[in-house]
């Protein structure tokens, strides 16, 4: 069954905003108390936040699809509906997160790194908070927005300062076994190690991890064997150790020529030749290979590798070769600049920018596209006719109908507001009125104008005994 998983995608749905709610206060004596609907609660983000204990993303291979809670709806007596919960996913140190297109999203390195794989919708505003002067009394609430869904592509890249690299068998797995507290699997077979194996060294007052990588065969960097699944975990690491097989049974290799072929598939998948190479003759408590590594040592010291002759199952060597990594890991450490704090940068908004922008397209249709139309067509209710003359008016004082008579609009001219795949499209009418405008201005209730029944009803008798007291006072004769 395979535990180790380091590239997967995963479907983040944000939850959806709840819809504000119309109501009209309801007292006794009192039965146009003026409107109380609440707001809808926000919807719940998709947030990937890194944790120092997931070493894999195996959860998100067998559950790729996963899905925030919904804000609740508003109700009367202006009560808000409930926030959506944050759904938050643990992600191992060194996730890179990509869009389908392949471009970088975020690189999630440090413990406790966040990132907001999907945006919860917000709440839609009840009719209490859409009340104004003019609006007295609106009948309508806005929608809840729809939360953002997003297809991401996950990547594990294994941070760790040093990484071992070298033929299958070479004794990577056996090396790290006795460099660290590391236990992979060590077999006298090829392709033993399926998945990057962890350790961490101290050597002085240097502490540092070291990675063994699955072991590359010619043409790893075109995807043969397992190398192409597992380069992507060097390319953070400061260090690359050729681990050389100095007593292999193979009668076409030698030392020279495997690390002359790595370098080659090194060089291929590309971005680590700035890195610092270490070569370690392993095996050499075998007479054939103790006497190789002699051979060969001073060839490889000429062309300006650092060599150590070591082996795993006599644990010689070993001392000096963590003692020199950790030498060059702290001058890597030392060459790296100094993390500053996050500044904010702020960016004001230009004086000219309206936006949205108006474009005609070759179909003759006109289309609106900006963040402020967009999401207040999305919270519009198009079966009040009430809340489409309430869309309308925002519209208006945007600007949008100046810049589509700016651009040729006439009235009856197809306008399309939104992207091409989720538009709302209208017949467009300079200053068009609402149904409701045919009762007065736009959101107003005149019922609330009126004086209240009980009180009518006594100014309706006072002024039936005013007229009475009038006609009274015509025939009296004295």
């Amino acid at each position: 069954m395979t535990t180790f998983v380091d590239r997967v995608e995963l479907h983040a749905a944000a939850g959806n905003g709840g819809h504000g709610c119309a109501s009209v206060h309801r007292e006794k004596f009192k039965p146009l108390g003026g409107p109380d609907g609440g707001t809808g609660g926000r919807g719940g983000d998709v947030i990937l936040v890194v944790d120092q204990s997931v070493t894999t993303l195996i959860d998100y291979h067998h559950s790729p699809h996963r899905k925030a809670t919904n804000g609740q709806p508003g109700a009367g007596d202006k009560c808000s509906g409930k926030d959506g919960q944050d759904l938050i996913l643990a992600v191992p140190d060194g996730t890179v997160v990509f869009d389908k297109q392949g471009n970088v999203l975020a690189d999630m390195v440090g413990h406790g790194t966040t990132f907001v794989a999907g945006k919860g919708g917000r709440g839609g505003l009840g009719n209490a908070a859409l009340a104004s002067a003019r609006r007295k009394a609106p009948g309508f609430a806005l929608l809840g927005e729809p939360g953002e869904t997003r297809d991401v592509v996950m990547e594990l890249k294994t941070v760790a300062d040093v990484a071992l690299v070298g033929y299958p068998s070479a004794g990577k797995s056996s090396l790290i076994s006795v460099l660290s507290a590391a236990k992979p699997k060590i077999a006298d077979y090829p392709f033993t190690t399926l998945v990057p194996n962890l350790g961490v060294v101290t050597a002085g007052s240097t502490t540092y991890t070291i990675a063994d990588v699955p072991g590359l065969i010619p043409g790893a960097s075109q995807g043969k064997g397992l190398g192409l699944e597992f380069l992507r975990h060097v390319e953070r690491c400061s260090v690359l150790v050729h681990i050389l097989d100095t007593a292999t049974l193979e009668s076409d290799r030698d030392p020279v020529s495997d690390l002359d072929m790595i370098e080659l598939e090194l060089s291929q998948y590309g971005g680590l030749d700035d890195r610092p190479r270490l070569v370690v003759l392993n095996k050499i408590d075998i007479p054939d290979g103790k006497e190789l590594a002699e051979m060969i040592r001073p060839e490889l010291e000429k062309r300006g590798y650092q060599v150590f002759e070591v082996s795993a199952v006599a644990h010689t060597g070993l001392k000096e070769l963590s003692f020199a990594l950790a030498g060059v890991i702290a001058e890597s450490r030392a060459a790296k600049p100094k993390e500053e704090a996050t500044r904010i940068v702020i960016r004001p908004k230009a004086v000219d920018d309206s936006g949205f922008k108006v474009t005609l397209e070759e179909d003759g249709l006109y289309r609106v596209r900006g963040e402020k139309p967009e999401r207040w067509v999305r919270q519009t209710d198009f079966s009040n006719d009430e809340a489409v003359g309430y869309l309308a008016d925002r519209l208006s004082r945007l600007g949008v109908e100046t810049e589509l008579m700016k651009a040729g609009a006439r009235a009856g001219d197809g306008v399309a507001i939104g992207p091409e795949e989720n538009a709302v499209v209208f017949d467009w009418e300079p200053t068009m009125m609402a149904g409701a405008e045919m009762l007065g201005r736009r959101g107003e209730d005149h019922r609330l104008e009126a004086p209240r029944p009980a009180a009518q009803r006594r100014r309706d008798r006072d002024a039936e005994r005013d007229d009475a007291d009038k006609e009274y006072d015509e025939f009296d004769p004295f």
